[in-house]
């Protein structure tokens, strides 16, 4: 009677144990993901924060780039069309050898304002969604040229289709960074961009034929960082290489699945 007692006693004991070992496994599970899901919170919030900082501060640059080209094609492109006007007049009273010198001065101060007015273009958004990241980067291409800045190259593959205006802006915005690094620092002579048109992806490149760099001696500018956080924006794989003499080469990929979204 007492073994059985004993035995029913063990028993119990084991199924108190059991129980007790099964609520811990059950608290410590829901216990995690409770706390996972709350990292997970926490880790959505913070990329919506920072998209919508990055959006914001996108906004406001590109309302600071309009206003400048309103400022380049409103107040600097008329001065220098008066300018042209006051030159008109002045070589119609002037004597016949200082003519020439003045239609030199007339022919710079006309290339000037055509620079200035397709400046203005680039820098307004509201030109770039009329035109489309196409065409706004082939004007782009043109205007370097025109001011002898670098041979210029531009391939496109494929069958054109258009992109939201939001994300041809900011892709415009990335390629136009990445023009201004190689006329600024590259020393290179040619700039070859292209355009591969798949159903699946929007597949640009841009690379130069100057100096490079080792990525690893630099730290990032905030051009670079601008840039890739303008992609990350659109979810546009990014990716920029560059060695010592072997040139700098950008690959942007964008996913046509926003068109549809958008």
């Amino acid at each position: 009677m007492l073994q059985k007692e004993e035995l029913l006693l063990i028993i119990y004991f084991i199924v108190v144990i059991l129980l007790l070992t099964t609520f811990a496994i059950v608290f410590f599970i829901t216990f995690q993901k409770r706390k996972n899901k709350l990292l997970q919170e926490k880790f959505e919030a913070e990329k919506r924060f920072e998209r919508e900082l990055t959006q914001s501060r996108l906004e406001i640059q590109e309302q600071t780039l309009k206003n400048v080209g309103w400022e380049l094609h409103d107040n600097i492109g008329q001065l220098l069309s008066v300018a042209n006007i006051q030159l008109n007049i002045l070589s119609g009273v002037i004597e016949a050898e200082s003519r020439s010198r003045v239609t030199d001065i007339k022919e710079i101060v006309a290339s000037s304002l055509q620079e200035v007015r397709s400046l203005s273009k680039s820098l307004n958004n509201e030109v770039i969604n009329y035109a489309g990241l196409e065409a706004s980067v082939r004007n782009e291409l043109a205007r370097f040229e025109r001011l002898n800045m670098i041979n210029t190259k531009l391939e496109i593959k494929g069958d054109p289709y258009d992109l939201s205006q939001k994300d041809a802006i900011i892709l415009f915005r990335i390629l136009q960074e990445f023009f201004s690094n190689v006329i600024k620092h590259s020393k290179a002579d040619l700039l070859v961009v292209s355009f591969n048109y798949t159903p699946e992806r929007l597949e640009v490149s841009a690379s130069d034929n100057g100096k490079g760099y080792d990525p690893e001696s630099i730290t990032k500018s905030s051009g670079l960082i601008n840039m890739e956080s303008r992609a990350e924006l659109i979810k546009t794989k990014f990716i920029l290489l560059s060695s010592r003499n072997t040139g700098t080469s950008l690959s942007l990929s964008y996913p046509t699945s926003r068109i549809i979204n958008e």
